[in-house]
């Protein structure tokens, strides 16, 4: 008798391969092939355990799944789960706290600086023949000395704190809650209320979850609050930001320009305008994804579904539903 765990999501053969050559005695690991929900319906029908990432897992998912015990998220953002379905069931849920964040603070800082230099259109131009050194000297600014907001102060901001240290940024926060003061002096950091941060930054990076609080939070109405020129990142998710209206800010300069990770729908449409636009640097939700994090974080979701198949407790920083 083995114990199933659905991977709810198509994966690559070298990552199923790393699963595999970690999985306990007695069980298994199987991935979906589309992303659908019959998709995923059909691979949780007879899995103890399931494992999702972008994918959303909406009740009826869940629901044909008689034997969950746990659906554990392969990150950290649980906006793409049904939760009031799991409570009302007995499905617990929980998240790898913190397994990503060293990449995911890595990826931001590469954004900005990528962004804020022109690294992508000037690699574009080159390998397309030209030399547009002229072009890249007028539109790059420097990342040193900048001020940055970061908005979200969970393990991703702070590491995101720690590495603008070096470029001596001058580095404004805003998150749910304030650090204590001395933490805040560590790291090098201030808080500020939102509509407080938004005009002093030249760098806005998103790196909280999607919540109620901030679901559309960066609209309109924040833009026309900061500084003229200034840079976006988004590695947090699509519904923090109006897509519609980030798009209206970088055609009319509001925006310098942006990196975007995340978007509302994933994939995005192929005429999504993001997609096409010279001051946008896009990438397909892959801010987490290095290569040589991945055995770490498999260990990581892996140790929680044996402490629950062992009847032990989930740590409290990844417990979401218990």
């Amino acid at each position: 008798m083995t114990t199933k765990i659905a991977l709810l999501q198509p994966i690559a053969g070298e990552m199923a391969d790393i699963i595999q050559s970690l999985l306990p005695e007695g069980f298994t690991a199987s991935a979906v092939k589309g992303r659908s929900v019959e998709d995923l319906k059909a691979e949780v029908a007879d899995a103890t355990y399931a494992l999702w990432w972008d994918v959303p897992v909406p009740a009826e998912v869940l629901a044909a799944g008689p034997k969950l015990k746990l659906v554990h998220k392969w990150g950290v953002g649980i906006d793409n789960i049904d939760l009031d379905y799991c409570r009302a069931h007995g499905i617990k849920v929980a998240r790898t706290t913190g397994s990503n964040a060293a990449p995911v603070a890595d990826f931001t800082i590469g954004l900005m600086l990528a962004l804020a230099r022109r690294i992508v259109p000037a690699h574009n131009s080159t390998a397309a023949g030209g030399w547009a050194k002229n072009e890249v000297w007028k539109q790059s600014i420097m990342v040193s000395g900048k001020t940055v907001g970061i908005i979200g102060l969970g393990a991703i901001g702070k590491g995101v704190a720690k590495r603008l240290q070096g470029f001596d940024c001058r580095v404004l926060y805003y998150s749910r809650t304030q650090l204590p003061a001395e933490q805040e002096k560590a790291l090098g950091v201030e808080y500020r209320t939102l509509d407080a941060l938004l005009p002093e930054v030249d760098i806005l990076s998103l790196n909280c979850p999607l919540t109620p609080e901030t679901a559309k939070m960066i609209d309109a109405r924040a833009f026309a609050k900061m500084k003229r020129g200034a840079l976006l990142i988004n590695v947090a998710r699509g519904g923090v930001v109006v897509e519609a209206d980030l798009v209206a800010a970088l055609k009319d300069g509001t925006l310098r320009g942006a990196a975007v990770d995340v978007f509302d729908q994933e994939p995005p449409p192929a005429d999504h305008p993001l997609l096409h636009m010279d001051n946008v640097i896009v990438t397909p939700h892959c801010a987490s994804t290095a290569y040589e994090n991945s055995r770490r974080s498999i260990q990581h979701w892996l140790g929680n579904m044996m402490r629950v198949e062992k009847g032990e407790a989930i740590p409290e920083q990844d417990r979401v539903v218990d």
